[in-house]
């Protein structure tokens, strides 16, 4: 047994307590069962915009003609796309792989580990413990039980990056982020794409304006069907034929070449077996946390994907000095989540911060609603933007800002002028509303949504 100061298990966002405990002084080991890095970097943030980026170009360049530009894209090497991603997936861990080995005091598992006893696990053919552990375990794609799928070959955010080929034809069972994503990405490549969402709507968790918005945007250039729920799969000559009910229980059948299951997440807190040391799961196999990311588990915290609140790679970063924060100094400033930002990548772009109207109504505050088009900006209105869209939420007393989504060109960018007057002392809108914004320029669609509140009695 080889015995440690402390264990990290995730070299994800876990990368930053190792780091952290290593410069402190302390005898640390890292385990990871994945390549080094994490979700983040091989499989999620970073090659997902690495790939849709060049789609994103290719439908400027289809717009170009609502502003007068003739012009059209001759090829598209998906291959070449593809290969671009890995090489620079593949440069940036080597780097971190190689500068890992001349770090001292860094012991590093890159190996599958789990627990036998209090504090303790097994990596490989060894064991290890330590007095404090960090569980940054990360998630894994969700297979749902669809009768079949055990069968035939599906992809998901985990092996989608080896393609070569581009797919003739696509399902893509979701409706998320991922799902909004990819079918992004393959149609504008040349995919046919059909999107089943067992969800009502696009991207539930957004404000129904922005989910209706896309929808309309991404049927221009794939085929969709909602309240629909995929229950088996099988090979038909040559072809997957994926069967579904929609809400009505009627049956639907389609074929295609390829299924990608875009359908949530899980935590890997299960394949590490915590329960032997004494740390609990809730019913959906995340890790049990209390406000100060400490778990059921003397001495042994965990956040991120693992605790499956807000599974986004900053939130896991900020999550990270947090914990480390009150674990050197005793100190712990809490994370409000409902200023929690996202953006989806998909053709519109999606951003969001703090909460929906209907959260806000649920909570019981008393609010006010702003909404304004891009087409009504100068800048909007040269670039041809017909459905960009802006709707945010104030507190009603205060001028706090309880929210803001938008959908449209830079959402992710625009949005983040918004996300910093929330992080204010008193998180009121003033600042916002006071600052000169240049003219024309696309913010001023921001403003102009803050401009533009009223009560919440409104028809859209």
């Amino acid at each position: 047994m080889i015995k440690f100061d402390v264990i990290v298990v995730g070299s994800g966002s876990g990368m930053m307590i190792a780091e952290a405990a290593v410069n402190n002084g302390m005898r640390t080991a890292l385990v990871e069962k994945g390549k080094l890095g994490g979700t983040c970097l091989n499989t999620g943030c970073i090659p997902s915009k690495m790939v849709i980026y060049p789609a994103d170009i290719v439908n400027q360049i289809k717009h170009a003609e609502v502003l007068g530009i003739n012009a059209s894209v001759d090829e598209i090497d998906f291959k070449g796309i593809m290969e671009r991603t890995r090489n620079f997936i593949a440069e940036d861990r080597k780097h971190m792989e190689e500068s890992i080995k001349h770090v001292r005091n860094l012991e590093y598992y890159p190996i599958e580990g789990h627990f036998i006893n209090n504090y303790t696990m097994k990596v490989g053919q060894g064991e290890i413990s330590a007095e404090n552990i960090f569980l940054v375990s990360g998630s894994r794609p969700f297979i749902p039980p669809i009768d079949g799928i055990d069968n035939v070959d599906y992809l998901t955010s985990d092996n989608v990056w080896d393609l070569n080929v581009l797919p003739e034809s696509m399902v893509i069972v979701g409706g998320g982020f991922i799902a909004c994503e990819m079918g992004h990405f393959f149609s504008t490549m040349g995919t046919e794409v059909t999107l089943l969402s067992r969800s009502p709507r696009l991207l539930k968790q957004t404000e129904p304006e922005i989910s209706d918005i896309l929808i309309t945007n991404l049927r221009q250039r794939m085929h969709i069907e909602t309240d629909i729920e995929v229950n088996a799969v099988n090979k038909n000559r040559g072809s997957l034929e994926i069967i579904a009910n929609n809400k009505e229980g009627e049956r639907r059948e389609y074929y295609s070449d390829t299924l990608f299951l875009a359908t949530g997440r899980i935590g890997n807190s299960d394949l590490l077996k915590v329960q032997n040391t004494g740390v609990e799961m809730d019913k959906r196999g995340f890790i049990k946390v209390n406000e100060r990311y400490e778990t059921s588990k003397d001495r042994i915290w965990a956040f991120g994907d693992a605790i499956g609140k807000a599974m986004f790679k900053h939130v896991a970063n900020k999550e990270a000095e947090i914990v480390w924060h009150g674990f050197s100094h005793g100190h712990f400033h809490p994370l409000d989540y409902d200023k929690i930002p996202y953006a989806v990548y998909s053709w519109p772009q999606v951003a969001s911060v703090g909460m929906t109207e209907e959260e806000a109504n649920n909570r019981g505050k008393k609010i006010l609603i702003g909404e304004y088009n891009y087409i009504d900006t100068a800048k909007g209105a040269a670039m041809g933007e017909d459905d960009g869209y802006i709707k945010v939420i104030l507190e009603k007393e205060s001028y706090k800002i309880l929210g803001g989504h938008i959908i449209g060109p830079y959402s992710p960018i625009l949005i983040q002028e918004i996300i910093n007057v929330m992080y204010t002392d008193d998180g009121a809108v003033y600042p916002l509303v006071d600052a000169l914004h240049i003219h024309p320029a696309l913010p001023e669609v921001v403003q102009r949504a803050f401009y533009n509140v009223r009560e919440t009695e409104h028809i859209h």
